[in-house]
């Protein structure tokens, strides 16, 4: 390949795009309206308009994509994650446009792309899943037969969309009269996303933690499975923060969960990248849970301990090449990273979207840090998409000195003009719970709910109220006004003075 289409936006768009400069490839873009002076677009060696800011009219624009794909001359597509990632309908369209599509065949995507198909084929694989409904809920399903349905399962328990992911198009249900409102709800957000409305019933399990394997299949046959990623810190089924390894994982079990984990990718022929996960119960007995067929956003902690780029082994399985990685190397990670996902979103509002203009941008470095992000300053953070702005990543020798790396990153983070969740952050990273790995999956929701709206951070006065203070300081201390006060004039070193230390003062 010598052109590659990065069929995506943001900062996963950027990751693709540095990927295919150090690999000689050139890589191209495409953008909606209001992505025209993106990130993105500025580093691409070319960029097409697809269409309006909307993602049903540019981005999950099949046609646009293909189209701009063929003018540009590129041999591949890569779709990142989100958006047609996971649509096999779009991997046949990039297959019969004669274009390589990087990712899974359509056919691997449609079986376990679908939660349900994906269910099913574990359970061929002879991997346990949690208990749920076979088939999704049909179109016309009557809700006495779904309400039947859920009594057999037992509460609680998720209706969840069978596309897609990132928590979007999943409903928790308690209470058996908030069935139907949940599906619903539920079918209404996945359609929105995904394109595809369609939902089934699982079991919830209690505090349960969110455990992964990354793979990486070739097209010989080989299938290649990587150390554990936990995921447990979620915010609404959404994961926030990821590490590598997890605590709650020993040897033996990361050897079982492994092995598992390729069972089912193998059963299915599966090639290229992709993520199944599970969910580990309080008795250490694990389940599947479903596979994501496609790069995930918290890939980069796995690169960090394993000095593994899965992004240009995704090009390279793409071209035919085999893995002639060391299997027993990628199940010992070096040291240990976490994952922090920086969004446009203000914590002490309810995490509400905080769209606007970037106005500065100070990002952390230093030893073990790296921040994979589509922002810059001056950038629009838009209202149409994701509002994750960067992955912020800290890797050290062990869990310890991981957090602390983290933490001192979260303090050089420095972004104005929007809200971001890097105040929540740095008081998670704080807690007793995290600092020992005393978590599961709806431990971040529980916490939140205790603290009852209180402030991540003591309010900072707004810049017109410091220039309101300095000048009422610098009109108390003048020398006039010193003078009126203090009539005797005698030398006096410490009488009244001012310092500038807005640190001390809390004003910084």
């Amino acid at each position: 390949m010598h052109k590659i289409l990065v069929a995506n936006r943001g900062e996963i768009a950027v990751r693709i795009i540095r990927a295919c400069r150090e690999m000689g490839v050139s890589p191209i873009a495409v953008y909606s309206e209001c992505d025209r002076t993106a990130l993105h677009v500025r580093y691409a060696d070319e960029a097409y308009a697809i269409g309006a800011s909307s993602p049903r009219e540019s981005y999950l624009r099949i046609d646009a994509i293909i189209d701009a794909a063929k003018k540009s001359g590129a041999d591949g597509v890569h779709p990142g994650y989100g958006f047609l990632a996971e649509n096999e309908e779009f991997a046949a369209a990039v297959r019969d446009a004669g274009l390589i599509f990087i990712g899974p065949t359509p056919e691997a995507i449609e079986t376990m792309g679908s939660k349900t198909a994906a269910r099913t084929a574990a359970k061929r694989a002879g991997v346990p899943v949690v208990p749920g409904t076979e088939d999704p809920l049909a179109v016309d399903v009557a809700d006495a037969d779904i309400a039947k349905a859920a009594a057999a399962i037992g509460y609680p328990l998720l209706v969840k969309a069978v596309a897609g992911g990132g928590g979007k198009g999943m409903r928790t249900v308690t209470d058996p009269a908030e069935l139907s409102s949940a599906v619903r709800a539920a079918r209404s957000e996945a359609g929105a996303a995904f394109g595809d409305a369609a939902v089934y019933l699982e079991r919830r399990l209690t505090r349960p933690r969110h455990i992964e394997v990354q793979l990486l299949g070739d097209s010989h046959g080989t299938v290649l499975p990587f150390v554990e990623r936990e995921c447990s810190i979620q915010r609404r089924h959404q994961k926030v923060v990821e590490e590598t390894p997890s605590l709650a994982v020993s040897p033996a079990l990361r050897a079982a969960m492994t092995s598992a984990a390729a069972a089912v990718a193998t059963s299915v022929g599966y090639t290229n990248a992709g993520t199944i996960e599970f969910l580990l119960d309080e008795d250490g007995r694990f389940y599947f849970l479903e596979m994501n067929t496609r790069l995930q956003v918290e890939h980069p902690i796995t690169e960090m301990v394993t000095g593994v780029d899965l992004v240009r082994w995704q090009i390279r399985i793409a071209r035919g090449e085999r893995l002639d990685l060391d299997p027993e190397r990628l199940l010992r990670p070096n040291g240990h990273a976490i994952e922090c996902r920086i969004y446009a979103e203000d914590p002490d509002n309810n995490f509400l979207p905080s769209p606007g203009r970037i106005q500065q941008l100070r990002v952390p470095a230093g030893p073990g840090i790296r921040d994979d992000s589509g922002a810059t300053a001056g950038l629009d953070v838009p209202i149409f998409y994701d509002p994750m702005i960067s992955k912020l990543v800290a890797w050290a020798e062990d869990r310890p000195l991981a957090v602390a790396r983290m933490q001192r990153a979260l303090g050089e983070y420095l972004v104005t003009g929007i809200k971001t969740t890097v105040p929540f952050f740095t008081w998670l990273l704080a807690q007793p719970d995290f600092r020992a790995g005393r978590f599961h999956t709806t431990y971040l929701d529980d916490v939140l709910k205790a603290r009852r709206g209180r402030p991540f951070v003591e309010p900072t006065p707004a810049l017109e109220e410091l220039a309101a203070i300095a000048a009422a300081l610098a009109a108390v201390l003048s020398p006039s006004a010193l003078a009126a006060e203090a009539p005797d004039t005698r030398p006096d070193p410490g009488a009244r003075r001012w310092r500038s230390q807005a640190r001390a003062e809390g004003l910084r």
